[in-house]
Parts: C-alpha cells; sequence; structure tokens
C-alpha cells in the first residue's frame, strides 16, 4: 500500500474501535431511520455494518428515541452486530442523556454540535453532555458544521473584526469563528473533566475548497482525530464527486482519521452507496483495501459486443455479493485485482498485471478468451460458458491462495 505520512494524532477507542494514533482511517455512516423504529433501524445498522461500515450513527433526538436506543443495542447483539453506535445529539442533548442513563450507557460515543446546544443556556447544556460523556466513560466528537454555526459566537468575531483597520471578509470571519467554536469547545469539555484522548473533531463545510483549507487548518491547531466529510453533498454523480475530491485531498496530505460521505440517497435507496463511496475512496489512494477490485477497459470501436461489459458487471456484482463470507474466511482476500478486458490490445497487459484476468475477444477477434493466473497464461476459454468458467476459475484461486491450507491462512 502507498505510505501517506499521516499526520500524528491521538488514539480514541471508540468501543473496540480505534480511531487515530496511527489506526487506520475509520469508515463510518448514520442511519435516516426513525430510531424510535427499533426494528427498522436495526435492520439498517446491520445493513451498513454489513456494507463495511466501522461506526454507525443513529439519531437521538426525542424521548422515544433515546428510550429505544438500548433495545436496538441488545437486537444487534443477539444478532452478532457489534458495530459501537453513535448517539447524534442536538438541541436536547443534555437532557435525553440525564434522563435515560440507559441510552448513554448503550452508545459507544456522543456526538455534539456546539451551536445546537441552546442560546442562552448553550455553555452550560453544552457541559452537561460532557459530564454524562464522563460519566460513563464515552468519548465525544465535537461537531462544528457552517449551517449550524454557534450564532453567539460568530456575532462577536463579526463585531471584533468590525473594529480592525482592515477588516476581514465574511467568508474569513465565518472560517476562523468555525476553527475556534471547535477548540473552544474542545478546551471547555477538558476543563469539565474530558479527558484529550476522547476528543475527536469535525469542522464540516458543503464546498471542496471550503473543506480543504478547513481542515488543513485544524490539522495543525491540535492533535485531536479528526472527521473528515463534505456536509450535505447532495445526491448521485454530484455526492459522490465531491466528496471523494474533498477526501482525497487531505487524504492524500496524511489529514484525517475517519471519514463520511454524506449522501442524499434516492427515495428508497441503498444508504450502504456511501459505505462503499468511503472505501472506494480509500482503496484509490491505496490506503486500505476493503474488496478485490476489479480492472475493466472501458470498451472502443473494437467492442462492439457488450459481452465483457456484462462479465465485468456480474464479477464486480459478485464479488461484493461474496464479499461478506469471503472476508471471514479468506483473510486477505481484500488484496485481490481481477481484470475483465474487452479485446486483444491492453487485455492480455492488463490481465497478466492482475492476479487472475482474463482477455475477451474483441469484434473480428478469434472467439477464444486467455485467462491470465498471477501473470501467467492458464488457460484459454471458449464457446457459450466462458463467464461461468472465469468465476469457478476464480473461486480456486481464492480457496487456493487466501484459504486455510493456502498463503492466506
Amino acid at each position: 500500500m502507498n505510505q501517506i505520512k499521516r499526520r500524528e494524532s491521538l488514539e480514541v477507542k471508540v468501543g473496540d474501535v480505534t480511531i487515530g494514533g496511527g489506526a487506520p482511517v475509520v469508515v463510518q455512516s448514520m442511519t435516516n431511520t426513525d430510531t424510535a423504529d427499533i426494528d427498522d433501524t436495526v435492520k439498517q445498522v446491520a445493513e451498513l455494518a454489513d456494507a463495511g461500515s466501522e461506526l454507525v450513527r443513529i439519531t437521538v433526538n426525542n424521548k422515544e428515541a433515546a428510550a429505544a436506543v438500548p433495545y436496538i443495542r441488545e437486537k444487534l447483539d443477539k444478532i452478532n452486530v457489534d458495530v459501537p453506535l453513535v448517539g447524534d445529539f442536538h438541541y436536547n442533548g443534555h437532557v435525553l442523556l440525564t434522563q435515560f442513563p440507559e441510552c448513554a450507557e448503550s452508545l459507544s460515543k456522543f456526538r455534539i454540535n456546539p451551536g445546537n446546544t441552546g442560546t442562552r443556556g448553550r455553555d452550560k447544556n453544552f457541559c452537561t453532555i460532557v459530564e454524562q460523556a464522563v460519566k460513563y466513560d464515552k468519548p465525544v466528537r465535537i461537531g462544528v458544521n457552517w449551517g449550524s454555526l454557534d450564532q453567539q459566537l460568530l456575532a462577536e468575531k463579526m463585531d471584533a473584526n468590525n473594529e480592525l483597520p482592515e477588516p476581514k471578509s465574511s467568508k474569513e470571519v465565518m472560517m476562523d469563528t468555525i476553527l475556534d467554536s471547535a477548540m473552544r469547545s474542545s478546551a471547555l469539555a477538558q476543563e469539565v473533566g474530558l479527558s484529550e484522548d476522547k476528543i475527536i473533531i469535525s469542522c464540516k463545510m458543503s464546498g471542496v475548497q471550503d473543506l480543504v483549507e478547513i481542515y488543513t487548518r485544524m490539522a495543525t491547531l491540535c492533535n485531536h482525530p479528526l472527521h473528515l466529510g463534505l456536509t450535505e453533498a447532495g445526491m448521485g454523480m454530484k455526492g459522490i464527486v465531491a466528496s471523494s475530491a474533498a477526501l482525497s485531498i487531505l487524504l492524500q496530505q496524511g489529514i484525517g482519521d475517519t471519514i463520511r460521505v454524506s449522501l442524499t440517497p434516492q427515495p428508497g435507496g441503498d444508504r450502504a452507496e456511501e459505505v462503499r463511496v468511503c472505501q472506494q475512496v480509500l482503496q484509490s489512494l491505496g490506503i486500505r483495501n476493503f474488496i478485490p477490485q476489479v480492472t475493466a477497459c472501458p470498451g472502443c470501436g473494437r467492442t462492439k459486443s457488450t459481452y465483457f461489459q456484462e462479465l465485468a458487471d456480474e464479477i464486480q456484482g459478485y464479488i461484493r455479493e461474496m464479499m461478506p463470507i469471503w472476508r471471514n474466511i479468506y483473510p486477505g482476500v481484500e488484496d485481490m485485482h481481477v481484470a475483465v478486458m474487452g479485446c486483444v490490445v491492453n487485455g492480455p497487459g492488463e490481465s497478466k498485471h492482475a492476479d487472475i484476468g482474463i482477455s475477451l475477444p474483441g469484434t473480428f477477434e478469434e472467439p477464444k478468451a486467455p485467462v491470465y493466473v498471477d501473470g501467467e497464461h492458464r488457460v484459454t476459454l471458449s464457446g457459450d460458458h466462458i463467464g461461468r468458467e472465469f468465476r469457478k476459475m476464480m473461486d480456486d484461486y481464492i480457496v487456493n491462495r487466501f484459504g486455510r491450507n493456502g498463503n492466506g491462512g
């Protein structure tokens, strides 16, 4: 894997997951269910965990949600889903955590937004939440968000800026306020008694360049682990590309200890898509591997048949379907590289570079498909069952290389 020099940060334990301190960058996600609906929330948490989310955040916004949390934890434990749960608190967290101690105990981390802990009593409410974190020995993410910034602090900063001989722009003041809010809140939490190795910080923006700037600055101001994410990233391609661009720039600089891609799903869409995007960002950068990668050519005039596209899609879908099983019995399988190529131009070369690869015949080429294993030509397939035969070869390769009797265990 690529050796990116990581920013040094403190190690924070969230349940059994380590964030910071040189630990692998952690992938996390968040449910969009009504937390009071215990069965629906358990189902989605399990789906996110199965997709590879190593932390799952749930909304705790009212008494019904707070009361449901221990039952959600209990049901997850019964089906052997041990992913840590993070409670997302806004406005009334100080009330819910004190009134529902079993909720506090069942969570592995609290998320607090300093801008959403109240107005007049914001510091008191913030401190109450932190006191509960100290009482139950839970870490806290101090999550500053530009869309819900502490307005009183911002007003104070704006007033002070107006008195300067050369005032900054309103955007510059906002950026300064975000950083100040995070650092001020971290200091306040420690005054209450939360140890520094119980704090994770995020400063989320919705613009790529703004996010890069804010985290680049924050990285020099503290040694707390940093949670990266583009807030309100959007739907589909826009959300995926914008999040990938922002996260990639920061991760390449060694900044970031845990990440989330905040995608807006299509109605009824797959929430786990944001988990897979996180994984692909990390895997594309060579930071962590999660699933065997499939190399496939885009197609051109030499590949009028769509068969290679269909086979690539079939193999990729099969890998994704099997990973929950393979992950447990074939350690190291996530490092495997598969190639499904469409013609003779780059097909044999790419197939040789992969652990196992197939070069399908292009238009007017001889209807044969050589298969390469560990760089060597193993067999040439032909006929109507090329896809099925190649998948069988891939299964055998995984067993032989990553099975308990192979090199993997």
